[in-house]
Formats: structure tokens, sequence, C-alpha cells
């Protein structure tokens, strides 16, 4: 199907609205949680890191730092790119949420990883004894319940949406369009991942009294951060550029267009992702029948209005087709249940939904 097009849409019209109500407050929660849960981990581990001057405590603070100062970006991010259209931004401010989640990612670069590299090869020559390890254990511990709570929450979210798409969650997670979503299940995996790296460090160092496993420890978490920045920082700039969506939501898209009264035949479709949930839909159509220009011009009119009362179709544009031109065949002729039982991540993650406000 020669076509370009996001990798989401909207839902059915009775559940559009109830679907995005909900979503939006549970991502806003998600990101509320993830803050509390890093801020409360980050200061502990700060004044374990002090206190017993393990390399793998400084590593995981600079962490918990660099997560709480993301979600600090993710909520500007989710607030800022929620606002509507205007005169100079016709195609509204969605980006938005991609170039804030981009900081964030950077932040976790720059904070978490080059920071927690940078201080563990310097500790590589330290030979000293392990000291008050066994507040390193409590903190961890801690730690670990706090981030787990946060993890649960974002889990939680993803797994909903990925199993009404029959898709694993990390597919789903790296897919959809939503930002925070995958920001924060991508920190908060790596963040449990990373206190067991420096439980390892630690207790390494203390049965073997060589200081260079804590360090090494240090290390891990540095590179570990450094794969999750890189990949968050590629979803963010895929989704700037635009990707192409899946063979479900073009499909979908296609039989909601030939399912109007009024359109013949479709020969051309885009769909261009301009936010999380948001498209700008470009389309060359027939119309049944054979009206004059201006009653041709005032038909694509009301159905260009009908899509865009979705509150997931930013801005719909139809033109008439060439004449001659090869139409768009649909590879079925119903909308898959996954696609109209969507919510707003399964529409982000190609699950799709129905154009019909």
């Amino acid at each position: 199907m020669p076509s370009s097009t996001s990798s989401e849409a909207p839902e059915t019209a009775p559940d559009a609205s109830s679907s995005s109500s909900q979503a939006k407050p549970e991502s806003l929660l998600t990101v509320l949680i993830a803050f509390g849960a890093n801020l409360l981990v980050a200061v502990a581990k700060s004044v374990a890191a002090m206190l017993t001057g393990s390399a793998s405590m400084v590593a995981e603070a600079a962490h918990s730092w660099a997560d709480t100062g993301n979600e600090v970006f993710l909520l500007i991010a989710e607030r800022r790119g929620a606002r509507k259209r205007d005169a100079r931004h016709p195609l509204g401010y969605g980006r938005e949420t991609y170039i804030w989640s981009m900081f964030a990612a950077f932040g976790l670069f720059t904070a978490g990883a080059i920071v927690s590299i940078y201080h563990g090869i310097t500790e590589l020559g330290d030979t000293g004894p392990a000291e008050d390890v066994m507040l390193n254990y409590i903190v961890l511990g801690v730690s670990f319940l706090l981030e787990g709570t946060s993890f649960l929450q974002a889990f939680r979210q993803a797994h909903g949406a990925a199993t009404k798409r029959r898709v694993p969650v990390l597919r789903h997670v790296l897919q959809s369009s939503n930002p925070t979503l995958r920001a924060v299940f991508a920190e908060d995996a790596a963040a449990l991942v990373g206190l067991v790296i420096a439980f390892l460090g630690v207790f390494l160092h203390q049965v073997t009294g060589l200081a260079v496993f804590d360090a090494i420890g240090s290390i891990a978490v540095g590179l570990l951060l450094g794969v999750v920045a890189i990949v968050l920082i590629d979803r963010n700039r895929r989704f700037l550029l635009g990707e192409s969506t899946s063979p479900e939501l073009e499909n979908a898209v296609l039989v909601e267009l030939l399912t109007r009264d009024q359109v013949e035949s479709v020969s051309y479709l885009h769909l261009e992702f301009v936010g999380p949930s948001r498209v700008y839909m470009v389309a060359a159509v027939d119309l049944v029948g054979n009206d004059t220009e201006e009653h041709v011009a005032g038909r694509l009119r009301k159905i260009e209005q009908s899509l865009e009362d979705s509150q997931y179709v930013e801005e719909a544009v139809l033109t008439l087709s060439v004449p001659g031109a090869a139409v768009l065949v649909p590879t079925g002729d119903e909308i898959p249940e996954v696609v109209k039982d969507g919510t707003v991540e399964d529409v982000a993650a190609g699950g799709a939904g129905t154009l019909r406000a």
C-alpha cells in the first residue's frame, strides 16, 4: 500500500473520550510516583555514598538524581505537549513532548552514565577495605522496594495495553508514542538492574577485600544507563522525524474511510505523527457521484471536520484522487477488535483505532 503513516490513530467514538481522559491521568500518576520514589532513593543513596565511600553507591546516587531530574522534564513534556494548536502552531504542540523527553534522556546519559563511569574509573586503583556495608545493604534494599513500586505502576499501565494488542510488553513500550510511559518504564527497569549490580559490587568488595569490584560496579551501572539513554534518545528522534505505521493501523484507517457513504475509493493515505496519540492526516479520495466543484469542496470539508472531531486527529486534509489512479485495497473488510477496543497507548503503539469521531 503506497502510503506513509504514523504509528497511531484514534479509537472508536464511544470510548475515545473516556479512554483518553483515563490514560492521561494515569501517565501523570506514573510520572509522579516515579518522581517521589526517585527523590527518596536519591537522598538515601547520597547519604550512604558519603558515609561509606562506595563507588557503586556513588554511581547509584548519580543515577537516582538523574532520574529525579528527568521526571521534572517529563512533567514539563506532559504539560506543554497537551496545549491546543494555535495560529503559530497549526499542528499543535504534541512534538514538544518528544523534545522534553529527549532532554530527559540526555540528562540520564550525562548526569547518570558519564558520572558513574568516570567515578568508577577513578576508583579502580582504590585498595581500601569495605566500610559500613550494612548501611549500603539497607539503602539498596529500601531503594529496591521504592523503585519496584514505581516500576510496577509503569508495568501495569503498559501491560494492559500490550495485552489488548496481544504483543509483548517490551515491544509495546518501545513502539508506543507515549514517551512518558517509555521513559519511566525504561528508567525504573534500569534502576532495578542497577541496584542488583551495585549490590554485587558492594558484596564482592566485602568478601574479597578488593575495591576494584566496587569500581567495576560503578562502571557497569554507567554503561547500563548509557545504553538506556541512547535507546530513549533514538526512539524520541524517530518520532520527531515521523515513523511508518503498522499494516494493522494502515488497514484500519483505510477501512474507516471506505465505510463512509460518500467515499467511493482511496488512492493515497498519509498519517504524520505530530504528538502522542495525535496525527495529521492527508488522503486522496474519489467521492460518489459527479457533483460540481463547489459541492465537492463542501463534501470534502464535512468529511474532514468529522475526522477532526476525533481527539486523536489534529488535522485532516482530503483531496480528490487523480482520474485513473490505482486504488488502495484493504486486507480485510472489518476493523479488528483490538483496534476498536484499544486504549490510548494501544493507539500510540500501532494498535490503532478507527478515525470515526
